[in-house]
C-alpha cells in the first residue's frame, strides 16, 4: 500500500484516511477478480453455464438471460460462488462495497472533532448504502 503522510495544506485527515481505505480496497477486489477469473476459464471451478452455452446467452437482455440460464438474482448469487462463473461475484462485491467501509472508517474522525454536518452527511451515505445493497427497495432485480 502506498505511503500516505498528513499535510494539511494538500488534504485532510479523513481525506486521507478515505484514501486508504480505498487504496487497499481497489487492490484486494482487482486481484480476487484474476484469481476467481483464472478459477473460471482454467476450468478447476464447475461453472453453472458452460462456456460452450454462455454464447448462446449472452445476447438475451438480462431477464431472459436469467431465466434461460437459471440465475439468481440480487443476493442469491452467494448460493452459486462455489460455482466458476459466479465467484467472480465476490471481487465485484468487494470493489462495490468499499465505498461504505471508507465512509465507515472516516465516521469517528469526523465524530471526534465534533463536525455534525459531515458526521451526519456520513451516517447518512453509510444507511443510503446499506439500504440499497439490502435489496428492500426492490431495484436491480431483486
Amino acid at each position: 500500500m502506498a505511503d500516505y503522510t498528513f499535510d494539511p495544506k494538500y488534504a485532510s485527515e479523513e481525506q486521507l484516511a478515505y484514501a486508504r481505505i480505498l487504496d487497499l480496497g481497489w487492490k484486494l477486489g482487482f486481484v480476487l477478480m484474476l484469481v476467481f477469473f483464472g478459477l473460471y476459464v482454467s476450468g478447476i471451478l464447475p461453472s453453472h453455464v458452460s462456456m460452450a452455452d454462455l454464447t448462446r446467452y449472452w445476447v438475451l437482455p438480462a431477464d431472459q438471460y436469467l431465466h434461460a440460464v437459471n440465475g439468481p438474482t440480487g443476493w442469491h448469487w452467494l448460493d452459486l460462488v462455489h460455482k466458476g462463473d459466479y465467484i467472480n461475484f465476490i471481487g465485484i462485491a468487494v470493489l462495490a462495497g468499499v465505498t461504505l467501509v471508507c465512509y465507515i472508517r472516516v465516521l469517528p474522525l469526523f465524530l471526534k472533532k465534533g463536525d455534525k454536518v459531515y458526521s451526519a452527511i456520513v451516517i447518512a451515505e453509510i444507511l443510503i448504502l446499506i439500504l440499497a445493497a439490502s435489496g428492500i427497495l426492490g431495484g436491480g432485480g431483486h
